[in-house]
């Protein structure tokens, strides 16, 4: 099939543009920039095309032909722009791909949607039908295009929406980049009581699940809720990517709300000068919020079977960071 990525240069988009690559698919990585190693990509013979999900000439002309969309291009981690930017991107941009899919005759849309919808998770595990807490403009955002897709859907465009879990391992420097640094100096401090649950993704298990709801009729109008078998507490987490890198970490207990006000205080000094600040408000909810899922109905329906467990791939992402120099 002819498969255009949105997002295809960074972390998620690059892996999943390899797997289709390898499985005899055309694909093309629609991006608003070069990623990390972008020739890469162009070297396993796909097509590269610069350009953001919101200009709609660029989305249409990567649609040409196009039998199915992963579109994983989203606003994520932009701390020095206006709330306004994650609606144009993440609602607007999503708009703009659903009217080019339908113009194209695409067969099948899958987007990539965020766990992170649901919030703290108040009775863990959560599944599909949990509470919508969106918390943040990300998070808001991605949810509030998850209507347009199913309007979509209903229309006769077949359509999935996967809600990953907190995407990790080789080939990304920044999401666990955080944990592993610190584990590395041997200590992590952690604020509150450590016990709030988190639930890890790797991202060949995330690449499976994509694979599979690629093909016709598979999830069709669903939407999934993506992780690992196994959710841990941030304290063993902790514990298990020290136990992964071969090393000792000191775990000394702070206590959380004095981190939290200097997050809001921070953010909002920052704000104005346009500067990332160095702690912000999601970052210090890591410590307390849960995410905890049951992925029991991805494992039924689409036969998702993340079959790489956490210290494997605490270990593959550790010997990825200290051979890229990052530790």
């Amino acid at each position: 099939m002819r498969i255009l990525v949105t997002g295809g240069t960074g972390f998620t988009g690059k892996a999943l543009v390899r797997r289709l690559h390898e499985d005899g698919h055309e694909v093309i990585a629609l991006d608003y920039k070069e990623g990390v190693k972008t020739d890469e990509i162009r070297k396993w013979g796909a097509k590269v095309i610069i350009g953001s999900v919101t200009d709609r000439a660029v989305v249409e002309e990567a649609m040409q032909g196009v039998d199915v969309v992963h579109h994983l291009a989203a606003a994520f981690r932009e701390l020095d722009v206006p709330s306004t930017y994650y609606h144009e991107v993440n609602i607007g941009g999503a708009r703009i791909v659903l009217d080019a899919a339908v113009a194209a005759g695409v067969r099948r849309v899958i987007y990539c949607s965020t766990c992170g919808v649901h919030g703290n998770v108040q009775n863990p595990p959560a599944n599909e039908d949990a509470p919508i807490a969106a918390a943040d403009y990300y998070q808001q955002t991605k949810y509030e295009a998850e209507p347009l897709v199913h309007k979509y859907q209903q229309q006769g465009l077949k359509t999935v929406i996967v809600r990953p879990a907190a995407i990790y391992g080789p080939g990304d420097p920044e999401r666990f980049g955080m944990i592993f640094r610190r584990v590395a100096k041997g200590s992590f401090p952690i604020f509150g009581s450590g016990k709030a649950f988190y639930h890890p993704l790797y991202i060949d298990n995330f690449v499976d699940a994509l694979e599979r709801v690629t093909h016709d009729g598979v999830g069709d109008g669903r939407t999934y809720l993506i992780a690992d078998q196994e959710y841990v507490t941030i304290e063993d987490l902790v514990r298990r990517v020290a136990i992964a890198m071969d090393r000792k970490v000191r775990t000394p207990r702070l206590p959380f709300w004095p981190l939290w006000l200097a997050g809001h205080a921070f953010e909002k000094a920052c704000k104005p000068l346009r500067i990332t600040p160095p702690i912000f408000p999601r970052r210090v909810d890591w410590y307390r919020q849960n995410r905890a899922f049951d992925i029991s109905r991805a494992k039924n329906e689409i036969g998702y079977d993340p079959r790489v467990g956490l210290d494997e791939g605490l270990r593959a992402t550790a010997r990825w960071y200290e051979s890229e120099g990052y530790l």
